[in-house]
């Protein structure tokens, strides 16, 4: 018996991020949703617990394989069951890394899903909620994989309704440390302007369109400081009659173009893979709920 799990590219249509804290952190509100592609983790019954990663980024993440998320989320679910099963796992890394799409946050909620189906837990998402929110601020939300709006330093999020979105993602294959843009994003004294407001309540497509645009992501300008190369990539789609709106997705280097339908989607994706061979470029439906 195995166990496959998706693990989904999470996107940030927005992102407002307000003067450090306190204690450090950042607090933040983004609109959140997922897109169809991703990772998978495969879970198979064993008597320890292993990762073996394979996939297009699979070296980049060869090494230290038990410090990874993936292993991590496992252990943290067999102490919070009390249990000591094994299970052999596998990341297929298809998503780029350090790219602003949440790829480890969603793999380790793919690997609390995964194994607690194989396990035999059968435990509902509050339960693993928790487990999650100990190995990231975001993880939680990539439990469920459905839209919501995050706030606090990102781990509180509630669902909310949003259309679905066909869309490009594009990573100039420049990976960015996520505390490195936040450091740059407080050397330029940013964030004054932010203040805290309510989920959005959007009737349809054009006002979502509309709210994401005028919102915008506060990361954009410090990200783009440290790899000049998202403003390459983000002018090239501002430039294509086919992208309805275009905008960094988290603390980058992948940014989404948004498109009026699929079939605009796949022909943007093939002419910009075209252009630029040595980009990560995807299509994908962005989910609506």
């Amino acid at each position: 018996m195995s166990v496959r799990a998706f693990a989904p590219a999470k996107i940030n249509l927005t992102l407002e991020v307000g003067p450090p804290r306190v204690d450090g952190y950042h607090p933040l509100q983004s609109i959140v949703t997922f897109a169809d592609v991703g990772d998978i983790i495969e879970a198979e019954p064993a008597e320890v617990l292993s990762l073996n990663i394979v996939g297009e980024f699979a070296d980049e993440l060869a090494g230290d394989t038990e410090n990874n998320l993936v292993m991590r989320a496992a252990r943290a679910l067999s102490d919070a069951a009390g249990i000591s099963l094994g299970a052999s796992l596998t990341l297929e890394k298809q998503l780029p890394i350090a790219s602003g799409i949440g790829g480890g946050s969603s793999d380790a909620a793919a690997a609390l899903r995964a194994l607690n189906e194989l396990w035999g837990l059968s435990w509902p998402l509050d339960r693993l909620r928790p487990i999650a929110r100990t190995l990231g601020a975001d993880v939680p939300v990539c439990l469920a994989g459905l839209p919501a709006y995050m706030t606090g330093t990102g781990e509180v999020f509630e669902p909310i309704t949003l259309p679905a979105f066909a869309a490009v993602l594009i990573n100039p294959l420049t990976p960015l440390s996520t505390p490195e843009v936040y450091r740059r994003f407080d050397a330029m004294g940013l964030g004054a302007r932010f203040a805290t407001k309510p989920a959005p309540d959007w009737s349809g497509a054009e006002q979502a369109l509309a709210g994401i645009a005028r919102t915008g992501n506060d990361l954009t300008d410090p990200a783009t400081a440290i790899a000049p190369q998202i403003a390459e990539v983000s002018q090239m789609l501002r430039a294509d009659a086919r992208v309805r709106y275009a905008a960094l997705s988290g603390s980058g280097a992948t940014v989404f173009a948004l498109t009026a339908n699929a079939e605009d989607a796949a022909a943007l994706a093939d002419a910009l893979q075209e252009k630029r061979p040595d980009w990560w470029v995807a299509d994908t439906l962005l989910s609506g709920a």
